[in-house]
């Protein structure tokens, strides 16, 4: 009999202990989350909450760029390229909102207007920056954005600010075509909320977050993703064996890394500004405000002589900026001559027998739209790729012409990629033979915004070392850059893409590529020049001004 009680009770403490075990278990997995909200709350391998919401101090997170070994010239060119930003650095001081600067306060003046100008003269504006007390500000470090245009001609023209650190700056601008000629010039950001972004780009580069699916059979997961990972969870190395770019994923829980299916934009990160932060970003009170203008904002300009005109050896204010104008609406680059390719036909001409390849964002994506919506004889074949992802194929079989599209690697915001299908640009020209018969043309800088600028670098870096692998072997092949271009903002959009962000990228991409043999398309100066409202994706008027260019490159003018 007491045997027959004992063993209920066995059984009874046996149930009680694997009890006690699952639960353990069960709260091992939940002090260590889904993956899906790590961002919302980081927990450190001992299983304690270590987010900024829990402990005050946000975790500098891990960046593979931060372990790469560079030569002694790559190190060397990365330090220049940095220093040469340093002068963009704000006051280092964060002052109260209302000692800000105020752009209906400051004011800019034409310092020559009562010279005489022609075409090809020198104008000069001096701006002076007040916060909103109204008072001088002392320290630089405004981003400031000027154009000169003529709404009647559907002219225009970008300036090159000069900025003194001391609360002025110095606007040169180059004359380009005759008749009255305005003069604008916007505050993009106050120096104070360039602290901000700045600082942002340092210690935030997780503040777009991306998500990559796993499945094996029927169980799935997903995780995120990105460049740099906060905490000390496990990842998956996703780092590419060639370029050495680095990206990571945490590891699923229950999958292994191989099962990756897919990679996509998770969203953005809320909350990333203090209220006293959140001042220096307001539209129509700080983000992209007109200047006004003490005195006259406009000059006239008279057309120059015909002896003049025909004068071979351009003025000395013509050299190299700005690199193009509009005037009736057609953008004019100042160093060679330009075509309009007006009809299908001569696209169809100029491409004819080639090979083209377009590689990088949602903003060399559009000339692959353009080209298809405008050439009817190019037909795009289906490949069953996600709407505005690809890769994209078109051809033309009766003129022998192939285009393609195929966004760069991560990081890239785009809705869902495969991940068979995230190819490194670099990687991608590696396997081109090249020749006279193959053009490629490369966009990439949007989706580098939030990143430290080595990650950007890098990337630059590895491209450029395959177009200099590309050209040597191929000297004929045409390689053409876009660059970045400028952008709507708002109190949101800023801490993201800011126009700030973007002109540092453009500036590094600029200093990089120098030399190697490439051409340059000038899309900031294309559409920051444009009367057109800013925009991450240009109006159409302007991608065929960009494709103009592009096929003027591809099929020069003979001499």
């Amino acid at each position: 009999m007491w045997t027959n009680f004992c063993k209920p009770w066995f059984i009874c403490c046996l149930l009680a202990a694997l009890t006690i075990v699952l639960l353990v278990l069960n709260v091992n997995q939940l002090e260590h989350l889904d993956h899906e909200s790590v961002l919302a709350t980081v927990i450190d391998s001992s299983g304690q909450d270590i987010s900024p919401q829990a402990t005050g101090v946000v975790r500098k997170p891990y960046c593979g760029y931060e372990h790469q070994t560079l030569s002694k010239r790559e190190r060397l060119e990365e330090d220049s390229l940095l220093a040469a930003l340093q002068s963009h650095e704000p006051y280092a001081d964060l002052v109260p909102f209302m000692k800000s600067t105020d752009p209906s306060s400051s004011y800019f003046v034409i310092l020559n207007s009562g010279a005489f100008f022609k075409v090809g003269s020198q104008l000069e504006v001096l701006v002076q920056v007040q916060d909103f007390q109204g008072r001088p500000k002392k320290y630089g470090g405004d981003y400031l954005q000027a154009r000169i245009h003529s709404p009647k001609l559907q002219a225009g023209a970008v300036g090159r600010v000069v900025d003194y650190q001391n609360g002025f700056y110095k606007v040169f601008f180059t004359l380009l075509w005759p008749g009255k000629v305005t003069v604008s010039i916007v505050l993009v950001h106050p120096s104070e909320a360039v602290q901000i972004l700045q600082h942002l780009q340092e210690v935030r580069p997780d503040r777009v977050y991306f998500k990559s699916l796993f499945r094996s059979g029927r169980i799935s997961e997903t995780t995120i993703c990105n460049v740099c990972l906060p905490g000390n969870l496990p990842v998956c190395n996703f780092t590419d064996l060639y370029t050495g770019e680095p990206w990571f994923c945490f590891q699923p829980k229950k999958l292994p890394c191989s099962s990756r299916i897919n990679h996509y934009k998770g969203g953005y990160l809320k909350g990333l500004l203090t209220t006293a932060e959140g001042a220096f970003f307001q539209s129509d009170i700080n983000i992209k405000v007109p200047v006004r203008s003490s005195g006259p904002d406009w000059v006239t300009v008279i057309p120059l002589g015909v002896k003049e005109a025909n004068d071979p050896e351009p003025s000395q204010s013509m050299e190299n900026f700005p690199s193009g104008y509009y005037y009736k609406n057609q953008w004019r680059p100042r160093k060679f001559k330009m075509h309009q390719f007006n009809e299908p036909d001569n696209i169809t001409e100029c491409l004819q027998g080639k090979m083209v390849y377009l590689f990088g964002d949602s903003t060399i994506r559009q000339w692959f739209d353009y080209l298809i919506t405008f050439v009817p004889d190019l037909v795009e074949f289906n490949l069953g790729s996600p709407k505005n992802v690809g890769p994209y194929l078109a051809v033309d079989l009766k003129h022998n012409i192939l285009l393609r599209y195929r966004c760069h690697g991560p990081p890239i915001r785009f809705t869902t990629v495969l991940s068979n299908e995230l190819h490194y640009v670099a990687n991608e020209l590696n396997r081109i033979v090249g020749g006279r018969s193959t053009v490629v043309a490369i966009a990439i800088w949007s989706h580098f915004s939030t990143f430290p600028l080595e990650v950007y670098i890098r990337r630059l870096r590895n491209i450029r070392q395959a177009v200099v692998r590309l050209l040597d072997r191929s000297p004929k092949t045409v390689v053409v850059i876009r660059t970045a271009n400028v952008q709507e903002l708002g109190p949101e959009v800023s801490l993201f893409n800011s126009d700030w962000f973007s002109f540092q990228l453009d500036t590094i991409l600029r200093k990089m590529f120098s030399g190697v043999g490439v051409y340059l398309v000038d899309a900031w100066e294309m559409t920051l020049a444009h009367y057109l409202p800013h925009k991450l994706h240009p109006d159409v008027v302007i991608v065929k001004n960009q494709l103009d260019v592009f096929l003027s490159f591809v099929c020069p003018a003979k001499t």
